[in-house]
């Protein structure tokens, strides 16, 4: 497949490094040339220097005979326009475009994206991504990280064990025999900054935290097995009044179960919009940082803070100040991966990467059917993968056991049809079955290849 991908940031540079890596020919467009550089450096990719919209730039990067182009650069106006040059000047077959504006996005614009007004087969809002990731953190308080698989059947849970987990010890393999009707496995374990997919006789000590792969229906099961509950979410205070902040909170007032929402903004008119928008949430005008505002927001009988400005050090001192003044749980947006691992030593309990959530957005309406999400973990140091099993691939049918997956890959969970089958050795992949694989970084390649389709799928 010929991918053209405008913008060369992070949310491009990552979708680059997957369909690249599954032998895309690709073409990263960037008005910036270091920024193309160190695409074409790093990558199996092609560049061109210029303005994504401009039909000579698109000319030079392969329109003519590309597959699809994806609008990624920071100007939602720049999307547009070269989704429309795409589609009028060189009849590319699907286009998605990244738009933040959520004017653009009204539902009573609905026929704005259109073949006849502006063709864009897919439109992705970073925003109701990061809100949706929000919700779903506060949907499990006991949970560091959470995403949804399987069309919500199954989810990743991100959890860090303290003394009073009760399998501490416990080798994995006791685990699974202990536990046979639980619908949940252990598929890594981050310990001393170290992240590894563990074996059957890894055992689990205080201070780590696991990802655990889990049916929906086990979540509060699989929690209380490791020390944690899900306390119900009554009171929540929300820091930042943009567009993340308002969707989170207007998710929260249609919900059926009372859920008592505050918001804090800085600034006034945004503060006016968000009261104005708004109907049950309490909007308040003051710095996120201040503690006089965090008390008449009474952020010490909240049962979350939810920060989400523009600034992901603002973010995670706002977060410390509010478990400082008694909030229970602090969950934090955190733009740069590299201040993740800051997360446990400032006690904050959950955080949510906007460039993660919308590149698996994105990958999820590029694959054709093969893998249908991504999920990144840390610092881009995991994946987990879904992927559904065509014949041409090596997994189709063979127990797992006799399948030869790298050391740093496991299976999390098996859909067939509407139901989602515990990953045992016996367990037989067949044509047509839904996987969720966790990947080491290194081996990500390798899983790729045993996920592989014949060129004629596409």
């Amino acid at each position: 497949m010929k991918v053209i991908i405008c913008g060369a940031g992070q949310v491009g540079w990552q979708i680059a490094r997957h369909l690249s890596g599954e032998r895309n020919d690709v073409t990263v467009v960037d008005s910036n040339a270091d920024l193309v550089r160190r695409a074409t450096d790093t990558l199996d990719v092609q560049g061109v220097a210029g303005f994504a919209s401009y039909p000579d730039v698109l000319e030079r990067a392969g329109a003519r005979d590309a597959d699809m182009i994806i609008a990624a650069t920071h100007s939602d106006e720049v999307n547009m326009v070269t989704c429309q040059v795409a589609h009028s000047v060189f009849s590319v077959p699907r286009k998605i475009a990244r738009l933040r504006a959520q004017s653009y996005l009204d539902a009573i614009y609905g026929d704005l994206f259109s073949t006849k007004n502006l063709p864009i087969d897919v439109v992705i809002s970073p925003e109701r991504e990061v809100a949706e990731a929000a919700l779903q953190r506060l949907a499990a308080p006991a949970a560091f990280d959470t995403e949804s698989f399987m069309g919500g059947k199954a989810q990743l849970l991100g959890i860090a064990l303290d003394e009073e987990c009760p399998v501490l010890n416990t080798p994995l393999r006791q685990l699974s025999d202990l536990f046979s009707t639980l619908r949940a496995i252990v598929v890594g374990i981050r310990r001393e900054d170290r992240l590894f997919a563990p074996d059957p006789e890894d055992q689990l000590f205080a201070e780590d935290q696991i990802y655990v792969f889990s049916h929906t229906e086990d979540v509060n099961r699989t929690l209380e097995i490791f020390g944690k509950t899900n306390k119900k979410q009554e009171r929540i205070v929300i820091v930042g009044g943009g567009n993340v902040g308002l969707a989170v909170a207007h998710a929260l007032e249609t919900r059926t179960d009372r859920v008592r929402v505050k918001i804090i903004e800085l600034d006034r008119q945004c503060a006016e919009r968000a009261a104005d928008t708004l109907q049950r949430t309490i909007v308040l005008n003051g710095d996120g940082m201040d503690i006089d505002i965090l008390m008449e927001a009474n952020i010490d009988r909240a049962d979350a803070v939810l920060v989400v400005t523009d600034d992901d050090k603002t973010n995670m001192l706002v977060a410390v100040r509010a478990k400082s003044a008694g909030c229970p749980m602090a969950i934090a947006l955190v733009n740069d991966p590299t201040l993740v691992p800051l997360m446990g030593p400032l006690d904050i309990d959950a955080y949510i990467n906007p460039r993660a959530t919308t590149v698996s957005s994105i990958l999820r309406h590029v694959r054709h059917g093969k893998v249908r999400a991504i999920y990144s973990i840390g610092d881009a140091e995991a994946e987990v993968i879904e992927a559904q099993v065509l014949s041409t691939s090596p997994l189709a049918g063979r127990p797992i056991r006799d399948i030869e997956f790298p050391e740093g890959v496991l299976v999390g969970a098996v859909l067939r049809g509407e139901a989602v089958l515990k990953p045992t050795g016996s367990l037989r992949i067949t044509e047509g079955d839904v996987v969720a694989l966790f990947a080491m970084a290194k081996d990500v390649p390798e899983v790729e290849r045993l996920l592989q389709v014949s060129i004629d799928f596409f």
